[in-house]
């Protein structure tokens, strides 16, 4: 009996972040796209990315995007801002599948939130190093006042699972400080991690400013490659979730589970060289 050919459209959507952060991205494709099966690999044997190099940010990511890639992912989505903004130019030369990162469709939603076009961008010192979110909001917006400020803290306070905390408070209230009075009325949450945070966030920045979340707007830019190549699967079919980690880190993942309101069941662990 001969097999129905494989559609390319049934295959997961791959998303990978150097940590468990891009969780948050994974929770916005499920509410988006709840038909399509997502294979999540978080590299936390080498978490975080934030202060690697660019071309350790690079290789990083090419060897998960190939790990990706043996799991037959018909798109890489890119769900760290670090690995965006410095190694998504090379995967996109190199892998013969759709790669999307988070910086662009961040940059088009904070030019859209502002009204003053004074932005601010949140993220890690890498991020906010490589200049990716002032170089895409002002292709799109010239006039546009980018604010810019490197977090270090906040990925391990959310990694230890300090969501609603007075340290974190203080710690948001210390880094928002200087690009609230500088104006802005938008901010850029410029780091996966930080929806986890969103409500602490909000409470530093105050309500004339309006939040842009890279992890729902990255999946709004994946909704429209998949369906613009014809690889969307078919609204009939029933999604999952699969989740693999290159190194054991139960705790803060079940922490994020329940956080962004996810099912992950039986993790699997990838193995990737982590010398330097």
């Amino acid at each position: 009996m001969l097999e129905s050919p494989r559609s390319p459209a049934t295959d997961p959507i791959g998303v990978f972040d150097s940590g468990i952060g891009g969780l948050t991205v994974v929770a916005a494709l499920q509410d988006l796209l709840p038909s399509e099966t997502i294979f999540y690999i978080g590299d936390t044997a080498r978490v975080p990315y934030g202060g690697k190099s660019r071309k350790t940010v690079e290789r990083y990511s090419i060897e998960i995007g190939g790990l990706l890639l043996a799991e037959r992912s018909k798109i890489i989505v890119v769900a760290c801002n670090t690995a965006s903004a410095l190694a998504v130019p090379r995967m996109q030369e190199i892998f013969n599948v759709p790669v999307q990162g988070v910086v662009a469709p961040g940059a088009a939603a904070a030019v859209q939130a502002s009204r003053n076009k004074k932005i601010g961008v949140i993220g890690t010192r890498a991020t906010v190093a490589s200049g990716a979110y002032e170089h895409a909001i002002r292709a799109l917006a010239p006039e546009a006042d980018v604010i810019s400020a490197a977090c270090p803290l906040l990925v391990p306070l959310i990694e230890e699972g300090l969501f609603e905390d007075e340290i974190t408070d203080r710690v948001l209230v210390r880094y928002l400080a200087p690009l609230l009075e500088q104006g802005i009325d938008a901010l850029v949450l410029g780091c996966t991690h930080y929806p986890l945070l969103r409500r602490a966030i909000a409470r530093a920045a105050g309500p004339d400013v309006r939040l842009v979340d890279s992890a729902r707007n990255c999946a709004l830019a994946v909704r429209d490659l998949l369906e613009s190549q014809g690889l969307a699967v078919p609204a009939d079919r029933l999604g999952r979730l699969d989740v693999a980690l290159t190194d054991s880190t139960e705790g803060f993942l079940r922490a994020a589970e329940k956080a962004l309101d996810l099912e992950i069941g039986d993790v699997s662990l990838r193995a990737v060289q982590t010398a330097e």
